[in-house]
């Protein structure tokens, strides 16, 4: 079986690449020991930006003042269970797993809330 990975991120509002933050250094690291990303890039304009990445998935994190408490992204994964005790061995709790249904899909879910305030849900697909 292959590796959980993450396979794509989607913004619940604009652009996954500039999720807003209050600060960089903290959100790269923590993004980086709890999501096991990797930073790629900084950027100064429009706005300063750190680009992280994970299994060629990339998301960003920006000083741009929007609130985080209104943002976050959907992030599809190959092995929800893998990915979740991943997180949870990083030293996150994670909320409990359960079942979506989306446009007759049914997905196998999990929720992060980051300590920035930026919501993730994490999804897979239900095979059949």
């Amino acid at each position: 079986m292959p590796e959980p990975s993450f396979q794509s991120a989607s913004p619940y509002k604009d652009d996954v690449l500039a999720l807003p933050v209050t600060d960089l250094d903290a959100a790269s690291d923590w993004y980086c020991k709890h999501f096991g990303m990797t930073e790629i890039e900084r950027r100064d304009a429009p706005n300063p930006a750190v680009i992280l990445e994970r299994d060629n998935v990339r998301m960003g994190f920006a000083i741009n003042g929007g609130d985080p408490s209104q943002e976050g992204a959907a992030i599809r994964v190959n092995d929800i269970n893998g990915i979740k005790g991943q997180i949870e061995s990083n030293g996150m709790d994670v909320a409990n797993t359960r079942v979506d249904e989306r446009d007759g899909e049914k997905f196998n879910v999990f929720f992060v809330v980051a300590p920035d305030g930026l919501c993730f849900y994490f999804n897979e697909p239900i095979a059949g």
